[in-house]
Order: structure tokens, then sequence, then C-alpha cells
């Protein structure tokens, strides 16, 4: 269970209450539970885990609606069923109260802001950030609904041109924030980058599109627009834009794509690590030893001795020192960010 090697785990007492189990998301009950045992069981489910898990979903094989009623009752405000329990579809999607539903957001979205017109001006982009956000928080609501399949609105590309608008103007405001001197210009904007990275578009995704223009003779640029707007809607996959377009355009005369893809990657994965530890004078063995440590752990850590370990030999007193430490950890970030998961 705490090694999250586990998918599905039949309980019949003692795992009801007493742990804490932020990636469980479901519970399937087949008991006659009432008042604090049945409040425990629920909160199996209601660890909040990050943006995309903001909510737990409760099966029930049994009617336990009055049952939940009465204990939200006497544990808690007697008026607090409508935000203990979620809505209907209906009203997520059409909205409730005043409150607007997906339908409303996206009919904001794209009067305010239609795909062939740019962005502009600071308060714009925030207001599109701040809405596009909730889009996406409403969307991972009613994912878990099954009405919500086919009834998104936005088309596949329509909304990977939303989300390409969006990382765009990530990418911005973070750069703005990097070099603000004074206040924080990024304090009131919240951008919803964990619920982008579950809608990621992977890397195999891609290369089938790549392989699909390659088996058309290279004929078919509506495949090209694919690809871009598929990587430009992915933040993963931006890091890795260049190599993928250096890839496409050399694919003429390649047999086997996937595995081409494969021998490119390596060749140039091996190139460019050789070109940092030449031009930045780096200790050969200490740097691939780093490198292949953060690809086998999934993350390349700035924090610690490891940098100062690949250094090449510079006096502490050396006013440059930061300043050269900084590059090399910037160059092997971006090279590790452009190969990782591929």
């Amino acid at each position: 269970m705490k090694n999250r090697e586990i998918d599905l785990l039949i309980v019949v007492n003692m795992f009801l209450t007493g742990f804490d189990a932020t990636t469980l998301n479901t519970l399937w009950v087949d008991k006659n539970l009432k008042q604090h045992g049945l409040l425990q069981a629920y909160s199996r489910t209601n660890r909040i885990l990050n943006s995309i898990k903001t909510f737990g979903n409760i099966v029930c094989f049994r009617n336990l609606q009055k049952r939940t009623d009465d204990a939200i009752s006497l544990f808690g405000d007697k008026d607090a069923g409508g935000i203990c329990v979620l809505k209907s579809y209906k009203d997520y999607y059409s909205g409730y109260d005043g409150k607007q539903g997906y339908v409303q957001m996206i009919d904001e979205l794209q009067s305010k802001y239609p795909l062939s017109e740019q962005i502009i001006g600071e308060q714009a982009q925030k207001d599109f950030i701040g809405l596009f956000g909730a889009i996406l928080r409403m969307r991972n609501l009613l994912s878990s609904f099954d009405e919500f399949a086919g009834n998104e609105i936005l088309s596949e590309r329509d909304m990977q041109d939303y989300q390409g608008i969006y990382n765009d103007l990530y990418d911005q405001w973070r750069n703005r924030r990097k070099y603000a001197e004074k206040e924080d210009i990024t304090d009131d904007i919240v951008f919803e980058i964990e619920l982008i990275k579950q809608i990621e578009i992977n890397i195999d995704y891609v290369l089938l599109l790549v392989k699909k223009y390659h088996d058309g003779h290279l004929e078919d640029k509506e495949i090209l627009i694919s690809i871009q707007k598929a990587v430009d809607s992915s933040l993963e996959l931006r890091s890795k834009k260049a190599l993928i377009e250096t890839f496409i355009a050399g694919i003429n005369d390649v047999d086997d794509v996937m595995l081409e893809w494969r021998e490119f990657v390596t060749r140039q994965k091996e190139t460019e690590l050789a070109a940092i530890i030449s031009e930045e004078h780096l200790k050969e063995e200490e740097t691939r030893k780093l490198v292949e440590r953060s690809f086998r752990d999934g993350v390349m850590k700035t924090t610690g001795t490891d940098f100062d370990k690949i250094m090449p030999p510079i006096s502490r007193f050396n006013p440059e020192r930061e300043k050269i430490k900084e590059t090399v950890i910037q160059r092997l970030q971006q090279f590790f960010e452009r190969y990782f998961g591929i």
C-alpha cells in the first residue's frame, strides 16, 4: 500500500479508518455504514493530492443517501450536504444558483478570446489565465461523470490551441517573475500546471503522426500542423521541440521511423552532452555519472554538492565562480528536460 504497488484493496474493517492515502481516489461500498464509521470510511478518499485530485469518488451498492445526510448533519453543519457531496453533472455542466457552468465558461472563452486573435495587454492575459484555469478545473471535475464524454464542446484541436496559448503565457510570466527586481508580479496569477500535465501529449503520439507523414511521402502538410499544435500544447514536449523538428527535417530516406528516432536521439544526446562537457570544461566521468543518475531518478537535483564535483578547478574566491556554476546548471537542466522521457 505505502509503495503504491497495489491497484485494488478489499477491506473488511481495519483499513476503513486510521490511515492516510492521498492517492486513493475511489471507494466501493457494499456495507451498511453509519455515523462516524461512514464519515471515516468516506474520508479515505478525500485527501487532497494536488489540483488533479480535488475530491474522492464513492460508489455505493447500498442506499446510504439518508445515512450520509444524517452523518454530515450530526458531525458538521446540517446545511453542509451541498459542500461535502458533489452536485449533479447538469449543475456543473450548465450552471446552478447563478454560478457559471462549463457551457457558459466555454462560451465566454470563445467570445472573448477567439483563436484568430492575439491576447493583448497584461489585464487581458490575466483574465484569460484565470478563465482557462477555471475551465481546466471544471473539465477535471466533469471527467468523473460518464455523461461528459463527447460533450466537451471544444474540438481536440481547439483545446490544444488554447493550451498552447496558456503554455506561452506560463513561460512569459515565469520569465517575468525570474527577472522581477522588486515585487512579485505573478502573486495574483495561478497556473494550473498539474492539470495541464494531466492531459499531456506523449512522444509516442507525435511519432505516430511523424510516421503517418513519412508514409504519405511527406506530402500531407496538415499532419505537420497537427504535430506543431500537439507539441505546443504540451509543457513536456516544448523542451523537445527543436529535437522533433530536426528529426522531421531529415526523415526523407528513412525505412523505420521508430527505429530511426531512437538512433537519432542516442546520437544527438551523446553529441550534445560531449559538447557541454567540452565547452564548460567539466570533469567528464563525474558529469556522466550525474546525468545517468538524474535520468534514472527522474529529476536533476541542483542542490547539494553534486554540481561542485563536476566543476572545473576554480578558486572559491573567484567572483565568476557562481556565475559559471549557474551556467552549467542551466545547460544540464535544459539537456535533461530535452531528453528525459524519450
